[in-house]
């Protein structure tokens, strides 16, 4: 029980915001509760530097067993020889994993982020710029999609030690097999950063890249409905450099609470039911996507394979950070994106990404796309306040109808 009555009052209206509006950030979902539940339990009290067997501190005899189980049960569920439940955040890991594979200087390519890529791939404003020597490629401008053919080119000239395969917006599935082609004919690493995609993978519902990769990032929210915590897997051969640049390279005591956390999350995705979720994410988004595009929205690439579309807005005659904002008042949260040769800064681009794993969460079914897609056209088409606060009602009133799948 939390007694500050400042903290608990706060807790409280955003645990009812949540429930009274609707998110569509596609890097958003809902927590399972027994894994959230683990992330209050006593094991946040225990330091546990070091690994199973090998730590610095007494007294973590149990803390290896819930360790050595995450680690056992992402190896199973990801059809990996070796895993690291021990990172703290995407972004952190990914700077792990380069310092671990590379000198600094050395060359990475990677996709930019005005064309789906991440800040952490290399971004100028991103530390890891700052490290390596970064190239990026895009998606061809007509489709919309990985030209992998110019990127095997590209490859070819820029000769980086390391090859990113990943995306934060990107809607199609990625060729894992000829980007390992690709990596290989260059003689570079090839990372999978599948943060985005990784529930989806994990319900057989898009491919894997474990046949392909030598390492594989991903967070363990977004579409895997685990807590804020990251997953660095890789070949038996590349374990010690990778365990070394977790600990002692980048980190100290792992959060074992958020490991324990994870581990309730592997082991549900195990279950049948998680499939049948991560096929009902993308039908979702397929039938969102193909709703917008009757009512004369542009989406990036055409449609989508997995959980998330971005939405071109130029033809609309307004703006992802205003757009984003309209939805915002009437309670549906969408992230406004970049879109490919954005002619707009990036803190105002051309476009919104939306995503649907908080919605499935929900209860959302393919069926209610159509209202779905019609409710955005028509908040989006409104610019008076009070009528954007009416629908908010509206939408507030839809939020009544819906509970959390268990």
């Amino acid at each position: 029980m939390i007694t500050d009555k400042k903290i608990s009052e706060l807790i409280k209206a955003e645990t009812r915001r949540q429930s009274e509006e609707l998110t569509l950030i596609a890097s958003e979902n809902y927590i399972w509760p027994e894994a959230q539940a683990a992330l209050a339990s006593s094991l946040t009290n225990k330091y546990s530097e070091g690994y199973a067997g090998k730590r610095y501190y007494p007294g973590n005899q149990f803390i290896d067993e819930v360790e050595k189980l995450a680690i056992e049960r992402a190896k199973k569920l990801f059809g990996v020889e070796h895993a690291n439940v021990q990172a703290l955040s995407g972004a952190q890991a990914n700077l792990i994993i380069y310092s671990a594979l590379l000198k600094p200087s050395d060359k990475i390519l990677a996709l930019s982020l005005d064309n789906g890529g991440h800040l952490s791939h290399g971004h100028s404003a991103n530390w890891s710029s700052q490290i390596y020597k970064f190239e990026h490629y895009g998606v061809d401008q007509k489709t919309g999609r990985l030209d992998m053919a110019a990127i095997a080119k590209q490859a070819k000239i820029f000769k980086p030690k390391l090859i990113v395969a990943g995306f934060s917006a990107y809607s199609r599935e990625i060729d894992w097999a000829g980007f390992k082609k690709i990596a290989d004919s260059v003689g570079a690493y090839l990372l999978a950063d599948i943060s985005h995609t990784a529930g989806l993978i994990a319900g057989k519902a898009m491919a894997s890249p474990a046949k392909y990769a030598d390492v594989i990032m991903t967070t363990t929210h977004k579409s895997l409905r685990g807590p804020r915590a990251a997953i660095i897997m890789c070949r038996k051969e590349l374990a010690e450099i990778i365990d070394k640049a977790v600990f002692p390279g980048f980190q100290g005591g792992p959060h074992e609470n958020a490991i324990a956390s994870l581990a309730i999350t592997l082991e549900l995705a195990t279950k049948p039911a998680w499939k049948n979720y991560a096929k009902l994410v993308i039908k979702n988004s397929q039938a969102l996507a193909s709703a917008l595009q009757k009512l004369d929205y542009k989406i990036i690439s055409g449609g989508t394979d997995n959980h998330l579309m971005v939405v071109d807005l130029t033809n609309k005659n307004i703006s992802g950070k205003e757009a984003e904002t309209r939805l915002a008042t009437a309670g549906l949260l969408v992230s406004r994106s970049t879109i490919p040769a954005d002619p707009r800064p990036p803190y105002n681009p051309s476009g919104i990404r939306i995503g649907t794993p908080a919605i499935t969460t929900r209860g959302f079914k393919p069926a209610d796309m159509k209202n779905l897609a019609q409710l955005i056209d028509n908040i989006l088409k409104t610019k008076d306040d009070r009528e954007l606060k009416t629908r908010a009602q509206a939408v507030k009133k839809l939020t009544k109808k819906l509970t959390l799948s268990k």
